[in-house]
């Protein structure tokens, strides 16, 4: 069989050829430039995902003061998100595998716009105040199957439709476009001249999002890779993950060492405390803050800092890991060093959260943010190396992540000292609990081995095939 570079609808790389696993069959892999708009679409239905999170925190007092709410009324509007998202995120990956990625992406898509309309409906001035916060809840439960989705099928999609050259800049494009969907929340909220408009720019927003998801693909028509191709005809399911996580007998394909437990669950671990604190402190930001003299703009930015600088960094390693340092341990040792940089600076905050101090604060967060957001690819990617089961591993990460964000903001939040304290209202109490917390959890990332079996066995299948036949350039 000839190897081809061919243009338009057709693959936009060579075509290798070589023998299958297990048989003297040649296998054949592709990649299709569809791929990339596949790939953007599912970006602006996880930025979709996210705007809702952070929708209402900058017009908070608007909408308490509009709508006769109490401020914990208003955020219980963005908390339910976090709470709804669990359930949602346990059931993304049996719907994919039972309809596939493109009709999962379908069920997020129609869920955004459902989710911004009924929020929409809420702001009706004819509505009573329960009745406009029943539906203004609804719309914040609804929207959480969208952010579900999009999280939970970024590994799936980057699996099905990128080879080792963009899987992990893949997955990173769609993990790191959530916080770029609450940044853009935080912006365009306040933008509007009332509350009532902010809901209705938000559903617009929405439903010119949404349609893109009809251009996401199920699955290209040959496989970029060996575990594409496996993935493909022996999809995993959760269930087979939870056997194999309690050490049942599962399929050979879904089968894990105890090592490879036991580095799953440190990942897991990692990666939901590290997603938690960041957007924890996101939340509490001002409250930790302002009692030592900071400006809520100052806390902003600080905030932005952390986002911008973690987004500049993920941007830089994700190619870098695909491309560069492509040995099957990269990934592990990466995280050996980024996991716990990121926790020694949520424990140095501890000193370093006292009266004019700005210029120390805004570089510990710059370190926290490109240490965190760094991590979210490549955690990612390791729990789908140590699984074999992309959806479902992501799955349960998300989930562990988001259940963590609604434990720390209330453990922070009850650790609040009270108006006779010094100073008054302060959270000192809350950041030696975050900070020990992540320092614990963080430094248990030098005990990962992080054995990356499917980026080794897809070398060693490329390696294969190369060698049948070199690939020949043609035009077509």
């Amino acid at each position: 069989m000839s190897n081809e570079v061919v243009f338009g609808d057709k693959p936009d790389v060579s075509e290798i050829s070589g023998p299958s696993h297990g048989t003297n069959v040649p296998q054949t892999y592709r990649l299709y430039r569809r791929r990339f708009v596949g790939l953007f679409a599912l970006m602006l239905l996880t930025i979709g995902g996210g705007l809702p999170g952070s929708w209402f925190g900058p017009i908070s007092n608007d909408v308490a003061a509009e709508f006769n709410f109490t401020l914990d009324q208003v955020n219980w509007l963005s908390n339910v998100i976090n709470l709804a998202y669990l359930p949602c995120a346990l059931l993304a990956p049996v719907i994919a595998t039972r309809f596939g990625i493109r009709n999962c992406c379908l069920l997020g898509g129609a869920a955004l716009v459902l989710s911004a309309w009924i929020r929409f409906a809420g702001t009706a001035k004819s509505l009573s105040p329960d009745g406009a916060y029943a539906l203004l809840m609804l719309g914040s439960i609804i929207s959480s199957l969208a952010q579900s989705v999009s999280q939970v099928m970024g590994p799936a999609y980057s699996e099905t439709w990128f080879d080792l050259k963009g899987r992990t800049t893949a997955t990173m494009a769609v993990g790191i476009a959530n916080p770029v969907g609450n940044a853009i929340g935080q912006l365009l909220s306040p933008a509007a001249d009332d509350t009532r408009r902010s809901v209705l720019i938000l559903a617009i927003i929405s439903s010119v999002i949404a349609p893109f998801v009809l251009l996401i693909g199920d699955a290209p028509p040959t496989p970029p890779t060996f575990s594409a191709s496996t993935h493909q005809k022996h999809q995993q399911t959760l269930t087979s993950l939870f056997r194999a996580m309690l050490g049942l007998s599962v399929e050979e394909s879904a089968f894990m060492s105890k090592r490879e437990r036991v580095d799953f669950v440190i990942v897991a671990s990692i990666f939901a405390v590290l997603v938690a604190a960041t957007n924890a402190f996101s939340i509490l930001s001002a409250q930790v803050l302002q009692p030592y003299g900071y400006s809520s703009d100052v806390a902003g930015f600080m905030g932005a800092t952390l986002l911008l600088a973690g987004l500049i960094a993920a941007l830089i390693t994700a190619p870098l890991l695909d491309r560069v340092f492509t040995h099957p341990s990269a990934l592990a040792r990466l995280t050996k060093v980024l996991a716990p940089l990121t926790g020694v600076g949520w424990f140095v905050l501890v000193w370093a959260i006292r009266p004019n101090n700005t210029g120390a604060l805004f570089a510990i967060f710059a370190v926290i943010g490109i240490c965190a957001i760094a991590m979210l690819p490549v955690g990612l990617e390791l729990s789908c190396e140590l699984t074999r089961n992309a959806e479902s591993s992501s799955a349960v990460i998300w989930f562990m992540a988001n259940l963590l964000v609604v434990v720390f903001v209330l453990s922070l939040s009850a650790l609040r000292r009270g108006e006779d304290a010094s100073p008054p209202l302060n959270m000192k109490r809350s950041v030696i609990f975050l900070g020990i917390f992540c320092l614990a959890v963080t430094l248990t990332s030098w005990l990962i081995r992080g054995e990356a079996k499917r980026k080794a066995l897809d070398q060693e299948k490329q390696n294969e095939s190369m060698a049948v036949e070199m690939p020949v350039v043609s035009s077509a």
